[in-house]
This record gives structure tokens, C-alpha cells and sequence, in this order.
């Protein structure tokens, strides 16, 4: 039977925080990639909410969570989170991540490892390695002084003429998807250098000894598989699988919960 989700809204100190839960068990958060929230995570629900109580919440400055304007990192995500389970009494917790989710995810579970009991890293992000991406095309289109789009707006007659108006029009499009996450481009496109290198998790991770699962998706960056895989190295309790779809996704994680019972 496919339980009912309810959604809730809590204020933390650092703003209102929004998720969804469903189900009765043991604990699973799930933790939403960049330019997503927690609905990202229905399809997983209808399976594992069956036997798991399952949490999705929307990070601070995503979705339906309030937006502060203050400096975002990965460290302060965690923070807000582990305010959030305090207040929700969860003791142990499974938690799954997905891209940015996964950083975010494998973050908090160094800092709590009394908390996390096992780990699932889909496609994840936050390690330095060759393909460590720049964002850089990212970082000028959410610019606050628009001068990509301004240049691009210039060019379009041009380039249509070549052909080219498609490319143009989905380069519009994808600025305004990031712009509608704002906590995507705090957390990844407005941040310098430097304090993007001293989050990455390359010399920490060993730490980790909780059980953990690293998913490659078909459709993945080779920037995303070189992440995958400097997990896969860099964690010793892993495994890691490759997966077509969304659907098989779903069936691998649920098995691998079954698993840890």
C-alpha cells in the first residue's frame, strides 16, 4: 500500500525549512540535486515508503524552503539539516543524494556518522579531480551584470542565419532555469574558487565506514562518472553499480536498503 505524502514546514533558525515525508520505518532522507527540490524524489516514494518513513526536503534556498540572503555553502546546508532532524528526533537515518544532494549528503554524514547508517550517492558531486567542473558558462549566464545574455541577445539574428537560433534559445532557457534556483547558484555559480576547493571531500572521505552505494546513471557527464568513480576509490565500505534508468534506480536502492536489515 502506497502511503499518503504529507507535507511539512518547520522554522529553523536559519529560515522556514519545507519536506515531504511519507511512511512508517526506518528513517530515509533524501536529499534533492541542484536546480531540483524535493519532488524530484515522488517516483522513489511510491516504492519506498512502503517500508521506510522516508523524509524530501526542499535545501535552503530551493524550492518551498525560505531563501535568506546570506553566504550559502555546503557546510551551512548541513547545519540546517542536522537542526531539522533534531527537532524531527530522527536518531539513525539512511541517507540518499542525488549530484549536489550526494555532496551535501556525504558532508553530513562525516560530520554525524553516530547518525547516518548508510549512504547512497547518486551521480555526486564534491570532489576535486581532472574533471572537477569550472561552471564557468553557468557562473556568466546567473552573472549580476548580465553581459552573456546582453552579448547573446546582440547575436541572435546573426546566428540564426548560420543556423544557430536553436543553440541561442536553449542557452536562454537554461539561465532561466538556474536563475529559478537561487540556492543552485550560491551553493555552485557565485562562489569563488576557493571556497568552492575547500569544501571538496577528497581527503576526508576515507573516514566514512558506514555501508555505502554509488550510482552511476546512463546518462551521465564524464565529468560525473570521474566523480562516481574517485568515490568508489576513495570509500572503503562501497560499492558501486551502474543503472539505465530511473526505474531501475528505484529497485537497486530499495534492494540495497533491504540488504542492510
Amino acid at each position: 500500500m502506497v502511503s499518503v505524502v504529507r507535507n511539512s514546514r518547520l522554522k529553523l533558525s536559519q529560515g522556514q525549512i519545507f519536506w515531504r515525508e511519507a511512511g512508517q520505518g526506518e528513517a530515509v532522507v533524501l536529499i534533492h540535486g541542484e536546480c531540483r527540490n524535493g519532488s524530484q524524489w515522488s517516483d522513489f516514494f511510491e516504492t519506498l515508503s512502503r517500508k521506510y518513513h522516508c523524509f524530501a526536503p526542499d535545501l535552503m534556498g530551493f524550492g518551498d524552503s525560505e531563501r535568506p540572503k546570506v553566504p550559502y555553502s555546503i557546510q551551512w546546508e548541513c547545519e540546517i539539516l542536522e537542526e531539522l532532524f533534531e527537532n524531527l528526533r530522527l536518531k539513525k537515518i539512511y541517507l540518499v543524494g542525488d549530484s549536489l544532494g550526494a555532496w551535501v549528503a556525504a558532508r553530513y554524514a562525516l560530520n554525524h556518522p553516530e547518525r547516518v547508517v548508510g549512504l547512497v550517492l547518486r551521480s555526486p558531486l564534491g570532489l576535486d579531480t581532472e574533471n572537477t567542473p569550472s561552471y564557468f558558462w553557468e557562473k556568466c549566464l546567473t552573472s549580476p551584470l548580465p553581459i552573456v545574455p546582453w552579448v547573446l541577445r546582440l547575436i541572435t539574428p546573426i546566428a540564426a542565419l548560420f543556423g544557430q537560433g536553436k543553440r541561442i534559445a536553449r542557452a536562454f532557457e537554461h539561465r532561466k532555469l538556474l536563475r529559478r534556483s537561487p540556492g543552485s547558484c550560491r551553493l555552485l555559480f557565485r562562489r569563488r574558487g576557493g571556497q568552492m576547493r575547500s569544501e571538496y571531500l577528497n581527503y576526508q572521505l576515507p573516514q566514512l565506514q558506514m555501508p555505502t552505494l554509488i550510482l552511476s546513471m546512463a546518462d551521465d557527464s564524464a565529468v560525473q562518472l570521474s566523480q562516481v568513480q574517485t568515490y568508489g576509490q576513495l570509500l572503503q565500505q562501497s560499492e558501486t553499480k551502474s543503472v539505465e534508468t530511473e526505474t531501475e534506480a528505484i529497485a537497486v536502492i530499495n534492494d540495497w536498503l533491504q540488504s542492510q536489515k
